[in-house]
């Protein structure tokens, strides 16, 4: 068969195109669709079991190869009177492993093959016998970087999704507690999972959601989680305010399930998409529950209360700026003493550049010249650029707050959405003055009320799947409830 007329028929009829009982028919295509000529980890060998010959085929570096030979061992000592007649019988009576699977398509065999399972073709049988003895490379399961927690579990999610799986199951120990696997990508077969609790999530939500996935038409999620999150949610792209919530602390995501909402792990990502969410679930930290109520009510108002000034602080100064004549006498210290030689508002725009030029920087630098950066930068853009005129002390000082204070919220989505509608309330009150900084407030809020969750709920909305709970629990820390 010519290579083209077989990917015509590989491309049509995938789903459809059945093993055949001749095993050197199905070595044949074997050979045509995979190419091991080509690809020196796709390995295949022909053997003997039971008197037949039989070909086995596996991806080098998935499987565990102990397990293989001892099954292979057992396999070929067999008699031709040993041999059941189909191959459910020879899964059933001969392979003496946990997770084994029969595909009778080459679509489902070339599928299981790629994703690390060992595939057996014996001659005279039109089904192939999967062997799940697959292993992956990944890294420990340590704290994340970004979400780390002072009395928290100190372990994390990582790049393999079965890991990822098992980590919530350690937590949440109950038959209700659900796990399906989806794929997508026409050429990836990118491995989803999704995670729920049968009796407390939105089952209308989960229908639109499993959809969504299944008539994603995609070659591949490259990009992981942000790849499925764009295919999934089709809404406004202008409005910055995040409609998901990544995690890469299996608590967080076993909190979040017990709550009812739904988790949503990528093979190859180590984090966890949770939804839906709103902007009270974005303000949520680990330490907010593994500290006393009343400390927990402490850190999330202080969060909450320093994200507001990181949004508010530059643009109330430049106002103040523009308009000395407001400032009572208890705050005339902080308008500008020194020449202001660039305005204050080109200022600002060029520190907010240069800090997300810094961020790049940092983010890119190896370890070993992170210091000398850090030095760099702190007298570049510290003592020399106040000295040289471009930069006014004030500005400085504001801008520097700004910049750690944005730190405080874990969630990188939520710290661009206030970037972005600080930097456009900025412009607006640099242009039109007041009326220009009371737009943008406008704006701003406009842009949070009208935003909406992936379930088309509103994104300040208070309400959960079990009914509406009130607002105040949604700011203060309440006190685990006890059941009867």
């Amino acid at each position: 068969m010519e290579k083209k007329e077989l990917e015509t028929i590989w491309d049509s009829q995938k789903e459809q195109l059945r093993l055949e009982s001749d095993l050197d028919l199905n070595l044949n295509r074997m050979k045509q669709i995979l190419g091991p000529e080509h690809s020196f980890d796709i390995v295949y060998r022909v053997v003997e079991i039971g008197e037949k010959n039989a070909c086995i085929i596996f991806v080098d570096g998935f499987c565990k190869d102990e397990l293989m030979q001892k099954i292979l061992q057992y396999l070929m000592d067999l008699k031709a009177e040993d041999m059941p007649e189909d191959m459910h019988g020879i899964s059933k009576k001969l392979i003496p492993y946990v997770e084994v699977d029969l595909g009778k398509t080459w679509d489902q065999l070339i599928q299981s093959l790629l994703s690390g399972q060992f595939l057996i073709l014996i001659d005279g049988y039109d089904t192939g016998l999967l062997i799940d003895s697959r292993t992956y490379p990944a890294r420990d399961v340590s704290e994340p970087e970004k979400e780390k927690s002072l009395r928290g579990s100190k372990d994390g999610f990582v790049e393999t999704i079965i890991f990822n799986t098992a980590l919530i199951r350690r937590r949440i120990r109950s038959p209700l507690l659900r796990m399906e696997m989806m794929n997508a990508g026409t050429i990836s077969k990118t491995d989803i999972a999704i995670c729920y609790m049968d009796d407390r999530v939105d089952h209308k939500l989960l229908c639109q959601i499993k959809n969504r996935i299944q008539n994603i038409r995609v070659e591949a999620l490259s990009m992981n989680q942000e790849s499925l999150a764009e295919c999934l949610y089709e809404g406004k792209w202008f409005n910055p305010f995040p409609k998901f919530k990544y995690t890469e602390r299996p608590d967080a995501a076993a909190a979040h399930v017990l709550e009812g909402n739904i988790i949503i792990f990528v093979d190859n990502s180590p984090s966890a998409m949770i939804i839906p969410v709103s902007i009270y679930d974005m303000i949520e930290e680990a330490d907010d529950y593994y500290f006393p109520p009343i400390t927990g009510t402490y850190l999330r108002f202080s969060r909450s209360i320093i994200g507001l000034l990181t949004y508010l602080l530059t643009p109330v100064f430049l106002l103040f700026t523009m308009y000395p004549q407001w400032l009572p006498p208890w705050l005339s210290f902080i308008a500008i003493a020194d020449e202001v030689n660039i305005p204050v508002l080109f200022q600002f725009l060029i520190l907010e550049l240069s800090l997300d030029g810094l961020k790049l920087a940092a983010v890119n630098t190896p370890n070993m010249l992170s210091t000398p950066l850090s030095v760099m930068s702190g007298i570049v853009l510290g003592e020399f650029a106040v000295k040289s005129g471009w930069f006014n002390s004030e500005v400085m000082l504001y801008m520097a707050f700004v910049a750690i204070a944005n730190y405080t919220q874990s969630n990188y989505e939520l710290g661009y959405a206030l970037k972005f509608m600080r930097l456009i309330t900025l412009i607006l009150t640099g242009i039109f003055g007041v009326w220009g900084f009371i737009g943008g407030i406008i704006f701003c809020v406009f842009a949070v009320v009208s935003n909406r969750t992936i379930a088309g709920k509103g994104y300040i909305s208070p309400s959960s799947v079990h009914g509406k709970s009130r607002l105040w629990r949604r700011f203060i820390r309440t006190k685990q409830k006890v059941q009867p």
